[in-house]
């Protein structure tokens, strides 16, 4: 069953907020569909799902969600263009294969993409890394080296830098803590990649 869809992460709700009721919307890797579940019965979206492991889209269709068994990386190719109002990619990107790829067709298949990610710069990873000499182990970054799923780690100006890079307009961002509360830094100061621990953005299509 998906969990109490009154009770979604602050960060989900982050995401939702940014969406459109009504709106046409794809989550990517939506795990359980617990913002699918929110999404669809709060935000009255035409909602859809794609999600890689066979236990998330059991639970997701047993809750009476639109989801499909696919990977993002492979399958995101297959859909038409601009299919959808939004495509929501939440603490994946990092999972990604190829994340440069995987951004470019979030934005082809939709008008707005919303992407979260862990900020692998905040300080507490600097200073396991400099100072422990060793891969930092996190509320946001829980898995050891040698089992964590998470293979291109990068940071919020990282981000920032590869949507320049691919043209990509930032409508608007969110620089989060741990649990997922807004913390009121600049995006472009030193300390939001040093403070924030996580971050939402709010990507659209360039006219």
């Amino acid at each position: 069953m998906v969990p109490d869809r009154k009770s979604i992460r602050v960060d989900l709700q982050l995401i939702a907020d940014m969406i459109e009721p009504h709106s046409r919307v794809l989550d990517v890797g939506c795990g359980d569909g617990t913002l699918l579940d929110y999404l669809v019965h709060f935000r009255h979206v035409d909602g859809r799902g794609i999600e890689l492991s066979t236990e998330g889209v059991k639970i997701s269709i047993s809750a009476g969600l639109t989801v499909i068994q696919g990977d993002a990386d492979t399958d995101l190719k297959d859909y038409p263009d601009d299919a959808f109002d939004y495509v929501v990619l939440s603490q994946a990107l990092q999972a990604m294969v190829q994340p440069k790829v995987v951004l470019s067709h979030l934005l082809r298949i939709s008008r707005r993409a919303i992407v979260s990610f862990p900020n692998f710069a905040h300080w507490r990873a600097r200073l396991s890394l400099g100072i422990l000499g060793r891969m930092p182990v996190s509320t946001t970054l829980p898995h050891e080296w040698y089992e964590t799923p998470n293979i291109h780690l990068c940071t919020i100006r990282d981000f920032v830098a590869l949507c320049r890079e691919l043209d990509i307009p930032i409508e608007s961002q969110k620089i989060l803590d741990a649990r997922g509360r807004v913390r009121h830094v600049s995006i472009g100061l030193f300390s939001a990649n040093v403070f924030g621990e996580q971050a939402v953005f709010l990507l659209r299509k360039k006219d």
